[in-house]
């Protein structure tokens, strides 16, 4: 991005957004770039160290405190420890995706930061569509994409007794779209709570942080999937 771009950007972001909506925006975003690192760091145990590895505990561990996050409330001084809490609760959904990153390398490794890119790409570019629309445009979605999430539960249950590979492809890319729909939804979400007195940034982070996850691990499937077809016309 040029100075100039940035510039008329700064100033399009501070003349549509008030200051109190900016302020927690820029909270918000923070802890999700910590949660990404932490994240990532989870992944890194998993697949190159003997520290831990992703299994039943670990999925306890994340969920564990991803509870103690929610039921923490937010009193203006326990930032650090609800803080700490997101930043293990991301960690261990690092390691849980672990087990997917190692069959991925397998693949082709270069595939995991092709598909950071993608996600980063496709996720700034929805948050940003939020962000400068019109107040309110994206919140209708809120029934629709409840309704898709269903219907994606639905095929999941379904595909465990009938083992298609047609219903995998389409929960990955109707999964896909999901969680791209709900980046919009929950951005703008996100700023009609601050603007109605929520001011937990740390808890609204979470809800990115796992519409980032979603689309990243599917793209992850997507493209390794893409890639072994590859391989296999090739041989």
């Amino acid at each position: 991005m040029s100075t100039a771009t940035f510039r008329s950007f700064a100033r399009s972001f501070g003349s549509k957004i008030e200051k109190p909506v900016r302020t927690h925006l820029v909270n918000v975003y923070a802890c999700l770039t910590l949660s990404m690192i932490a994240a990532a760091i989870g992944a890194y145990v998993h697949v190159y160290t003997n520290f831990l590895s992703a299994g039943i505990l670990t999925a306890l561990g994340g969920t564990g405190l991803l509870l103690a996050l929610m039921y923490t409330q937010d009193n203006g001084k326990n930032h650090t420890l609800r803080i700490s809490y997101l930043v293990g609760f991301a960690f261990f959904t690092g390691l849980g995706i672990g087990p997917l990153m190692e069959y991925v390398i397998h693949v082709d490794p270069s595939i995991i930061p092709t598909t950071f890119l993608a996600t980063t790409f496709i996720f700034t570019s929805f948050s940003l569509s939020a962000i400068f629309a019109e107040r309110g445009k994206w919140l209708y979605l809120g029934g629709i994409l409840m309704s898709l999430l269903s219907v994606l539960v639905l095929m999941s249950f379904a595909n465990l007794f009938l083992g298609s590979e047609l219903i995998f492809k389409g929960y990955l890319y109707i999964g896909l779209c999901l969680m791209s729909g709900f980046v919009l939804y929950d951005t703008q979400l996100i700023m009609e709570k601050r603007r109605a007195g929520d001011k937990d940034f740390i808890a609204h982070s979470v809800d990115l942080f796992v519409d980032f996850i979603g689309i990243f691990r599917r793209l992850l499937i997507i493209l390794s999937q893409k890639e072994q077809g590859s391989k296999k016309r090739k041989d």
